[in-house]
């Protein structure tokens, strides 16, 4: 299974407007979303992408791993850190929030730190993806996200 790591940032004059602009910039807005704890798959690969290729048709779903971030009045700022044991498997820890890029990255590898302290894997060195939107005047929204494969039929 391919995992691609994907971001977006957008402002846009409501909340869900700024929501699926952001999306729209890691082209992944014309999917059904369905959110998943954090844990990558031994066989799955793992690659930052910045916006998705397709994925398949119109509608389907996508299984994620989200870090988002709204305000209409102070910068927001998104977070995916991961890293792959040495094992197979691997661990995704999201933060999102007020502020800087820097901040948000700090949270989510302060998180995966503590995720890979809970397993007896031996970890290779950990990365991370950021995302930032400023309000101006609208909502912001700032999202980065794992994209687990490709979309399928909802049943």
């Amino acid at each position: 299974m391919d995992i691609r790591i994907v971001r977006g940032g957008a402002t846009a004059p409501t909340e869900m407007a700024s929501y699926d602009a952001a999306l729209a910039g890691a082209n992944v807005h014309n999917y059904n979303l369905t959110h998943v704890s954090s844990v990558i798959p031994a066989d799955a690969s793992v690659e930052f992408v910045d916006a998705a290729p397709d994925l398949g048709p119109v509608g389907t779903g996508l299984t994620v791993v989200e870090a988002r971030a709204m305000s209409s009045e102070r910068p927001v700022s998104a977070a995916l850190a991961w890293a792959r044991s040495e094992e197979g498997p691997g661990l995704f820890y999201e933060a999102a929030g007020e502020g800087s890029t820097d901040r948000a990255r700090e949270r989510a590898e302060r998180g995966l730190e503590a995720g890979m302290a809970l397993r007896e894997w031996t970890f290779r060195d950990p990365e991370a993806v950021t995302a930032h939107a400023e309000p101006d005047g609208g909502y912001a929204t700032a999202v980065v996200l794992a994209v687990y494969g490709r979309g399928r039929p909802i049943r």
